[in-house]
């Protein structure tokens, strides 16, 4: 016999013997005076007053912002009052609230679903729990997140998850970082009631990035709702109805967005996974480096997580204005480069033609030996795509202490004009493209070049239904647009007012002019920005409140390259050169290298740039550094060293500070800080970290009258190969498999 039995008729004999005894009932009655007014009884009629809660900080430390005061409501999430917008979820309330709601298909940046039911709550005066995902927040609402029956309802949704999710959590890469494992621990049951068979389902093939384990899935939709409402493809969809219902292919096919990798980070479970991390590593095991990427001109915010000397995976960080939580294909899986045909110690060319390895002092002496050989105008000095300001900074002022001012950056053509930073920057911010109406693209494709502005134009389109006009070669754009021509030609229409697609420009609110840097290779680049400048003179996309005329730069050196001024005194200097520095310059065309001129280049990989070097200097990836890097729309952001150098290899600036030692014009600076002094005097924009420094003056107001004559050649591609546009994409194998799947 149970206790619990024998208490209940211990507990029952007590009571019947004690109704036998009594004898009489007594009823008190008291009398209240105070009661008999009306006024004091409706006073005690009124509930209490709210009590004095303290503050609680929103979910995040979100700031909630009011538009106008009466556009305000009260809701009460817990017995705490809190006000919101209108138009706010249930789940958005509580979040302000400071109180976290479970959810699984619900993501703030993709529409709503509504169909995984974890974010159940209970709401005064509604006969079931409701999703608070999907219901908007009304005056007055009393919202309890953690009564019995919302943690009942939660209970009950999680059982029916696990039901069909197997037991993968050992050989799960999602384990530890997994939001079914935290939220069946925080909101589950203890014991499930399923004993039949658990349903399996076929992995999808989704290229060489993504790998699926669809037995895991919980039929969420991020990935589905990811794929068509950012990245643009309609490649991923639910089949199927009840048991039998997936997620997958509609046809057999891989995914082809540049964002893909972006399906790793939503997916709330094991289901859609990275394929190249795939049993490396547990997240605990990992050390976490705060960087940005340096393979395009966004600045895209980084976390490089690494393990010892190996840098194992590189996740997105959150940053509103640049990337918001997005990050591309190439910028996600090239780190397996940064192992690859990596240079470790100096090496000289013997009279063989192979190079042996030497010691940096030798090395060091043989380059000043060349250097007090040759003429100083005959000196020229390229920093390549991935150079740093504090290395570009050092490489100018050495050069001119030698008596060159030949010094130039990749991509910035052979007419770099740095005078007005309005003319080589986005003037509107990457953030500001969501106030356009409308877009005039000439010469880039935002697509390849830089894959998260792209996805700032399009989510511009879907949001507000803006009119997107392209110049130049035919390509593929993941939103609706009209192709308007080829090249100059049809710049001159639009600047004449002759085209369509004018009216449509003068038409907007606030309209934006897109220019591919690729334009400044051309031979009359100067002509076509004028041509553009007079375009948008005539729509007024320059004004007091709004500035649409914009540069989309190619590389991470590009905009602190023009603001420390690395424009060469003569256009076709690397022709008559004697001697070519190549500081991570692998694009730079070698042909135009004079065949008895003394080359050095100093980089972290054996890229183009090697086969032509006499003597090479390995120095440091942006994974080994701290460097500072300027984003195509003028923020000057930071990289931070996560794993150690590699070798014999040092920092760009260190080299540089050495050489110049020994050929005899030692620069005035011995740490990062003496140079970033002297980065103030030049440009202090650069110091001024994750802030964005706008242009004082308009490029469209102050620059010259152009006196060159436009040619009438259609525009070109900048960008052929997505995933392989530097030393270290070319390296990796990932980003080879990627390029290949690309040219199928």
């Amino acid at each position: 016999m149970g206790l619990g039995l024998l208490a209940s008729r211990a507990l029952r004999a007590k009571l019947l013997q004690s109704s036998r005894t009594a004898t009489c009932f007594v009823r008190t009655i008291v009398s209240t005076p105070e009661l008999q007014s009306p006024e004091a009884s409706a006073s005690l009629a009124q509930p209490d007053p709210t009590p004095d809660l303290p503050p609680r900080e929103p979910v995040g430390g979100a700031r909630v912002q009011f538009p106008k005061s009466e556009d305000a409501l009260e809701v009460f999430v817990d017995g705490y009052p809190v006000k919101i917008p209108k138009g706010f979820t249930v789940l958005q309330a509580c979040e302000v609230a400071g109180v976290d709601i479970p959810r699984f298909c619900y993501h703030s940046r993709l529409s709503i679903a509504g169909n995984c039911r974890m974010c159940l709550v209970e709401v005064e005066k509604s006969p079931k729990p409701v999703a608070s995902c999907a219901m908007p927040a009304l005056p007055g609402m009393k919202i309890k997140t953690d009564s019995p029956v919302a943690k009942k309802a939660r209970e009950g949704v999680m059982e029916f998850l696990l039901m069909n999710h197997p037991l993968d959590c050992p050989i799960c890469d999602q384990g530890g970082e997994c939001d079914l494992q935290d939220q069946s621990m925080a909101f589950g049951s203890d014991r499930g009631r399923f004993t039949d068979v658990k349903r399996s389902v076929v992995d999808k093939n989704l290229g060489p990035l993504v790998k699926t384990v669809m037995t895991r899935c919980i039929q969420c939709t991020r990935c589905v709702r990811f794929a068509t409402e950012v990245a643009g493809v309609q490649d991923l969809g639910m089949l199927g109805r009840g048991s039998g219902e997936e997620i997958g292919t509609y046809v057999e096919k891989l995914m082809t967005s540049e964002l893909s990798g972006n399906v790793i980070d939503i997916c709330p479970v094991g289901a859609l996974t990275s394929k190249p991390f795939a049993f490396k590593a547990r997240n605990w095991e990992l050390k976490g480096t705060e960087s940005i990427d340096v393979t395009d001109a966004v600045g895209s915010n980084i976390r490089i997580d690494s393990r010892g000397p190996e840098v194992m995976r590189i996740v997105p960080r959150l940053n509103e204005e640049i990337n918001e939580e997005w990050i591309s294909d190439k910028t996600r899986f090239c780190y397996d480069g940064l192992k690859r045909q990596r240079l470790n110690d100096p090496m000289t060319r013997g009279d063989d033609g192979r190079f042996k390895v030497v010691s940096w002092r030798d090395a060091l002496t043989m380059i000043a030996d060349v250097i007090h050989k040759v003429a100083p105008e005959q000196i020229v000095g390229v920093a390549g795509k991935l150079s740093y300001a504090e290395s570009m900074m050092a490489l100018k002022d050495f050069l001119n202490r030698l008596g060159s001012n030949n010094v130039l950056s990749e991509g910035n053509g052979k007419q770099s004009n740095a005078d007005l930073r309005s003319g080589y920057i986005m003037n509107s911010s990457i953030a500001g493209l969501e106030k356009a109406d409308a877009f005039l693209l000439v010469g880039t494709q935002p697509r390849s070049e830089a894959a998260l502005v792209n996805a700032r134009i399009r989510k511009t389109v879907r949001a507000s239904h803006a009119k997107v006009g392209y110049v130049g070669p035919p390509t593929d754009f993941n939103y609706d647009h009209e192709h308007l021509g080829l090249g100059p030609q049809t710049l001159v229409e639009i600047a004449e007012g002759r085209h369509p697609f004018s009216s449509v420009l003068s038409n907007a609110k606030n309209p934006a002019i897109i220019i591919g840097a690729g334009l400044f290779d051309r031979d009359d680049s100067e002509a076509i920005f004028s041509s553009v400048e007079t375009i948008v003179k005539n729509v007024k996309a320059v004004r007091p409140d709004w500035n649409g005329y914009n540069v989309l730069l190619l590389n991470a050196a590009q905009a602190a390259a023009l603001d420390l001024g690395l424009v060469p005194q003569s256009a076709d200097c690397i022709k008559s050169a004697k001697l070519v520095y190549l500081m991570g310059a692998d694009d730079v065309n070698l042909k135009d290298i004079p065949d008895d001129a003394f080359v050095i280049y100093q980089g972290h990989h054996g890229d183009r740039g090697v086969y032509r070097a006499n003597i090479i200097l390995p120095s440091s990836a942006f994974t080994e550094k701290e460097g500072t890097y300027e984003n195509t729309e003028g923020c000057a952001q930071q990289t931070l060293p996560a794993v150690p150098t590699v070798g014999d290899s040092r920092d760009d600036w260190k080299i540089i500070r050495a050489l110049s030692e020994v050929a005899g014009a030692q620069l005035p600076y011995d740490s990062l800080g003496a140079i970033r002094s002297r980065i103030s005097t030049v440009a202090p924009n650069l110091l001024s970290l994750d802030e964005r420094e706008p242009a004082t003056f308009s490029t469209t107001t102050m620059r010259p009258d152009v006196k060159q004559k436009m040619v009438m050649d259609d525009f070109g591609t900048a960008v052929e190969n997505f995933y392989m546009t530097d030393a270290i994409t070319r390296a990796s194998k990932i980003m080879a498999q990627c390029s290949a799947v690309q040219r199928s």
